[in-house]
């Protein structure tokens, strides 16, 4: 049997996608920050990824490919896991697994969703067509104006936010279990890295969520 294929090969590879989600969150996490400095700002960011031309487009398919194997890779061990407990206990306990390694499944499937949804509102403007005709004084795409303009209703974001709580949820076990997955914990440094997982997810979320708040109550405007 290939490694790949393996439960430990499927997990190492869930770390590594993992991680590099993780780390690309970030990133876009700090840009996003660019709209704090206003429209010159965050349209000056957005307009240099735009320069990046087929470079951008091979990321973006790099990231696509890195997402659908770590869905992949999750998918598979929920389902080995259950074939392998085909009955559930008539009184499960569960003294040492927390919520957020129980939901990792159900959390994935929702910001697989989430991230599909990002994606058409402000990337292709499958909702919104017209932000894409918004130009700023240096005719470069007014993220700015867009990004504001979406957030200002109270659905948009409520739905960002709630999927900023499900990716809370999602990495607060997610990370330790990078850890674990490459055999880096044991009963010493597990409590150590659950509660360094749990402090990344919460900045993570309010690094996230502090954009759409801002604009929400009119901090940031037009």
């Amino acid at each position: 049997m290939q490694w790949y294929k393996s439960s430990l090969g499927k997990k190492y590879i869930m770390a590594v996608t993992g991680l590099a989600m993780v780390l690309f969150a970030i990133v876009h996490m700090l840009g996003n920050f660019t709209i704090f400095a206003g429209p010159g700002g965050i349209n000056a960011y957005a307009a240099g990824l735009q320069g990046l031309g087929p470079g951008l487009w091979l990321f973006r398919l790099a990231l696509l490919t890195v997402f659908l194997v770590h869905i992949w890779m999750g998918v598979s061990l929920y389902l080995e896991n259950k074939a392998a407990r085909p009955s559930e206990y008539a009184m499960k306990q569960n003294h040492r697994t927390s919520f957020s390694a129980r939901t990792m499944i159900w959390t994935g499937v929702i910001l697989g969703a989430f991230i599909i949804f990002h994606v058409l509102h402000f990337t292709v403007h499958a909702f919104h067509p017209y932000y894409a005709t918004f130009v700023d004084a240096a005719q470069r795409h007014d993220v700015y104006r867009m990004v504001v303009m979406g957030f200002q209703g109270f659905p948009m974001t409520l739905i960002y936010i709630a999927a900023m709580v499900v990716l809370l949820l999602h990495l607060a076990h997610g990370i330790q279990s990078f850890f674990q997955s490459l055999g880096a914990t044991n009963d010493a440094t597990l409590p150590t890295l659950e509660k360094g997982g749990r402090g990344v997810a919460v900045v993570i979320l309010l690094g996230f969520v502090i954009v759409p708040i801002t604009i929400f109550f009119g901090v940031i405007r037009l």
